[in-house]
C-alpha cells in the first residue's frame, strides 16, 4: 500500500462498491490523499479500522441494525471506530418474480410453507424448493437463514447462500424461462432496475420477536436465535477509524459529514452492475455534477 494511502473497503454487495467509489473519488479529487481499494468483510473491516494502523480506514456502506454487535463492540464500547452522522435509508425483505407469483398466489412468506409451493420452485427435482438467504459472510445471510426456519419455509425449501452475481444470473434465467423465483432483496439494489419482483408480505417489525444472536457473540447462535417478523428499516452509514482524526483530519471530517440519498445511491448500482459501468467513472461523473453538495460535506 502507498504510504499515507487512505485505506477504502470494498465490501462485497452493489451500494458497498458504489459507496466505495465516491468516497474514494471525494478523497482524492477534492482532499488530494491517495486511496487505496481493500476488499473484505464486515468483521474483517471493522478489525482493520479498530487496529488504526492505515490496513483499513473506511467502510463505506454500513447497514444498521444488520451490523448492531460491531457497532457496540468497535463503536460504542471501543470506541476506535466512527459513524457518520447522517445516513441513506433502505430495507430488506424477501422477494418473488411477480409474474410467476401472482399467477400462483404467492403474497406471503407463509405461502412458501406448503409442499405445493416447494413443488413449484423445485428446480432440482429433490422435493424442495430454492430459497436464496444471500452471500456467504454477509450478516443479513444469517439473519435469514434464522427467519427461513422459523416461518416454517426449512420444511419445505432449501436455503441457498451464493454470490449476488451468481444468485442474480439465476433469477434472470427463471424469468427467461417463465420460471419462479423467491430471493433475499433490499433496496437500494439494481434487482429493482432489472427484475419485476414483489416483496412478500412479513409480520411487521416488533423487538420482542426479534432475537438474533450472531456466531462472534456464541457458537449457537442458530439454536439461541429467534425471528417470526420482518426486519426493522435499515439506515446506511459510513464508518472510519478514529485514527483518521489525527492522521488524516480533513479526510475524518469529510467522512463525519457525508450525506448520501437512497435514490442517487440506487441509480448507482443500476449504473455499475446493469450498464457495466467502472465504479469509480459513475462515482466522477456524479462528483463533477454536484461540486455544491461535495463542499457542503467538506464544510466549505
Amino acid at each position: 500500500m502507498a504510504q499515507d494511502a487512505i485505506a477504502v473497503a470494498e465490501p462485497n454487495w452493489a451500494s458497498g462498491r458504489a459507496m466505495a467509489a465516491l468516497v474514494s473519488v471525494v478523497i482524492e479529487s477534492k482532499l488530494g490523499q491517495q486511496v487505496e481499494i481493500v476488499p473484505g468483510a464486515n468483521a474483517v473491516i471493522f478489525a482493520g479500522m479498530d487496529r488504526g494502523k492505515g490496513e483499513i480506514d473506511v467502510h463505506p456502506d454500513v447497514w444498521l441494525p444488520n451490523l448492531e454487535s460491531l457497532r457496540k463492540e468497535f463503536i460504542e464500547e471501543k470506541q476506535t471506530v466512527r459513524l457518520s452522522e447522517n445516513y441513506y435509508t433502505g430495507f430488506s425483505a424477501f422477494c418473488a418474480l411477480r409474474e410467476f407469483a401472482e399467477a400462483n398466489n404467492i403474497t406471503s412468506v407463509f405461502d412458501l410453507a406448503t409442499p405445493e409451493a416447494a413443488a413449484l420452485f423445485d428446480k432440482d427435482g429433490d422435493g424442495m424448493g430454492e430459497i436464496w438467504v444471500g452471500a456467504p459472510g454477509w450478516t443479513s445471510t444469517n439473519q435469514n437463514l434464522v427467519k427461513v426456519r422459523d416461518y416454517g419455509i426449512a420444511n419445505f425449501f432449501e436455503p441457498v447462500q451464493t454470490e449476488e452475481q451468481v444468485a442474480s444470473a439465476s433469477f434472470s434465467s427463471a424469468m427467461e424461462r417463465g420460471e419462479g423465483a423467491v430471493f433475499y432483496c433490499y433496496a437500494p439494489h439494481y434487482n429493482w432496475f432489472v427484475f419485476d419482483m414483489i416483496r412478500l408480505e412479513e409480520p411487521p417489525f416488533d423487538p420482542e420477536h426479534y432475537v438474533m444472536v450472531n456466531p462472534n457473540e456464541d457458537p449457537a447462535w442458530f439454536e439461541k436465535s429467534k425471528i417470526t417478523v420482518g426486519d426493522q428499516d435499515k439506515t446506511v452509514h459510513v464508518a472510519y477509524s478514529a485514527s483518521l482524526e489525527e492522521r488524516a483530519p480533513l479526510v475524518a471530517e469529510f467522512l463525519s459529514r457525508i450525506a448520501m440519498d437512497t435514490d442517487t445511491v440506487n441509480a448507482f448500482t443500476n449504473e455499475i452492475v446493469v450498464k457495466g459501468r467502472a465504479p469509480r467513472e459513475v462515482a466522477e461523473e456524479w462528483v463533477a455534477a454536484n461540486s455544491e453538495r461535495i463542499d457542503e460535506w467538506l464544510g466549505l
